[in-house]
């Protein structure tokens, strides 16, 4: 019979006790999958941290695009108080100085180096967590990623899954809880699942017609050069890839609610394809993120198939214990010291024995407690995420939900529910005639058309990506682009520095504007012949063109006329 006391502590605490994992093989624990997965999300959040490294005083600081002091003294005003702090959780509040952004960003980068190393993974994985969620929370428009929401949703499970202690190993003496596996696997779920539910919902015909995937490789954010490749195979193996993608991501991944040997089945067919994606689409970390989850199907019976004879005795082997874990067995020394002088006639004092009980126990009610509230709440709120995709009125309680919007650790997904039908590119001019143009080159978008499309992904050049969404609307609704307008007028270095270089080296142009390019992939043929990449048309003038008066201020001297449709 299962009690109401160890109903929690079967849900929120160890899979199975450390005393146990020798006595009933590795098949019943996920300690080497834990291990694998939580090395690749420190990974993960390093190439995240990375890439801010070089792009975050341009994109968030005082002399950047959005700066983040601007966004927060506007939450200031709706939010006036302490209530300011939840509704943007950032350390950026303290300052927003260049100074402090580089040491927030810097301080993630070392924390995630040490998560890889599997240093005290717990308190390494919080400093990631909070310096993440730091940027996120005060980089606006440059935030908005489904991908951001998945690494902070994981990053914040993660915190209950990895194990106690300053040097774990595999951590056999802090298992995970079914919970937080339970959890991450949840999500690995929901990514795939709600994707599928919104192509269907959104009514696309490409989806429905077969054809989602014939532009897919040209069409997308920022494309690689294998994808150019594949973009040229036949229409039937791109209509085929559309069917094998719905079937993936509305039937195979319930594998993972059967038994074992389907979860391991899932496990085979979901890795090849996100490497597939990796390689031939630049979706930063995502599919990394994805590819790295989709280890935890696996559990550690299946994974010693694959080491060494000589390792898997030696993995199962007692771990170095958490601080607390050594502080108890010196505490039932004491309380073995305290038996044998009892038996010897003496009379100890056993007061301190039950005060350091009674504190254990107090110690590991809380801390069962807390995982419980909180993954309790992480499950509920996605879960009726989910429900709201398939049923907009449900009446589910609302107030969970909207708390936790703010920390983006509950999320609902679905990518590409709509295929674009183009590729249009931004690109940023400048002048001193009002005549001749000069382009301010990308490091990483499509520009020069004998330029083969790169793959540095996980890297996430957040300036570009976010050109690529403002090119498909129009540029009242993306004022990143007239604010990079006024910063490449004012030669801001922060901003210049966002581009691979400065063609105006010696003084900043008189005149800036934004043109908008649609851009193809050649046909092979094409490309034999003359060594292009990319054939381009220009559309028209995308944001209006600006100049620097004397007075420090700046005036549109050309507003753009409407453009053809662009989606």
């Amino acid at each position: 019979m299962v009690t109401g006391v160890s109903i929690p502590r079967r849900l929120f605490g160890p899979e199975i006790e450390p005393d146990a994992i020798s006595l009933r093989g590795p098949g019943a624990s996920h300690l080497i999958p834990r291990w694998i997965f939580l090395r690749a999300l420190g990974l993960i959040y390093f190439s995240a941290f990375y890439s801010l490294l070089f792009q975050i005083r341009g994109l968030i600081g005082p002399d950047g695009i959005l700066p983040a002091q601007q966004y927060l003294r506007a939450v200031n005003r709706s939010f006036p108080g302490s209530t300011r702090f939840w509704f943007a959780p950032t350390l950026f509040w303290l300052s927003t100085s260049n100074h402090a952004l580089m040491v927030i960003t810097i301080a993630g980068l070392v924390s995630s180096l040490l998560v890889v190393a599997n240093v005290w993974p717990r308190l390494t994985l919080l400093v990631c967590f909070v310096c993440f969620l730091s940027f996120i929370s005060a980089a606006g428009d440059f935030s908005n990623y489904q991908s951001d929401g998945m690494l902070l949703e994981a990053g914040f499970i993660s915190l209950f899954f990895a194990p106690r202690g300053l040097w774990p190993c595999l951590g056999a003496a802090s298992a995970p809880s079914r919970a937080s596996l339970f959890l991450l696997l949840w999500e690995w779920f929901r990514i795939y699942f709600e994707s599928g539910l919104v192509k269907l919902l959104s009514g696309d015909q490409q989806w429905r017609h077969f054809a989602a995937m014939d532009e897919y490789y040209q069409n997308g954010p920022l494309p690689t050069w294998i994808g150019w490749y594949m973009q040229h195979l036949p229409h039937r193996f791109h209509a085929f890839t559309v069917g094998a993608t719905l079937t993936m991501e509305l039937v195979l991944v319930f594998l993972w609610f059967l038994p074992r040997r389907f979860r391991i089945a899932s496990f085979f067919i979901v890795t090849p394809w996100q490497m597939v994606v990796i390689a031939t689409a630049n979706y930063t970390f995502l599919n990394y993120l994805v590819l790295a989850q989709g280890f935890l199907l696996l559990d550690d019976q299946f994974v010693m198939r694959f080491l060494p004879q000589r390792f898997q005795p030696a993995l199962f082997r007692e771990s170095p214990r958490p601080e607390q874990d050594l502080s108890e067995e010196n505490a039932q020394e004491k309380d073995q010291q305290l038996t044998t002088e009892v038996e010897d006639g003496e009379e100890p004092d056993t007061e301190p024995v039950e005060e350091r009980k009674n504190w254990r126990q107090h110690a590991s009610a809380i801390r069962l407690a807390i995982s419980a509230v909180f993954l309790t709440w992480v499950f509920y709120v996605t879960t009726a995420e989910l429900i709201h995709m398939l049923w907009r009125s449900a009446p589910l309680p609302s107030a969970p939900i909207v708390a936790l919007e703010p920390f983006r650790i509950a999320n609902q997904y679905g990518l590409f529910a709509v295929m674009t039908r183009g590729r249009y590119e931004i690109e940023f001019q400048g002048s001193n005639d009002g005549e001749n143009w000069t382009a301010y080159p990308f490091r990483y978008k499509p520009q020069a058309l004998d330029e083969p499309p790169g793959i540095y992904a996980p890297y996430q050049p957040r300036f570009d990506w976010n050109l690529w969404f403002a090119s498909l609307g129009e540029w009242r609704q993306n004022s990143i682009v007239p604010l990079t307008e006024e910063r490449l007028l004012s030669a801001s270095p922060d901003v210049l520095a966002l581009f691979s270089g400065n063609p105006f080296n010696q003084a900043p142009p008189k005149y800036v504007r934004a043109v908008l390019w649609q851009y193809w992939f050649t046909s092979m043929a094409e490309k034999r012949a003359t060594g292009l990449w990319w054939r381009r048309q220009l559309l028209g003038l995308y944001a209006p063109v600006l100049t620097l008066k004397p007075d420090g201020t700046f005036d549109a001297v050309q507003w753009p006329e409407p453009l053809p449709p662009h989606d």
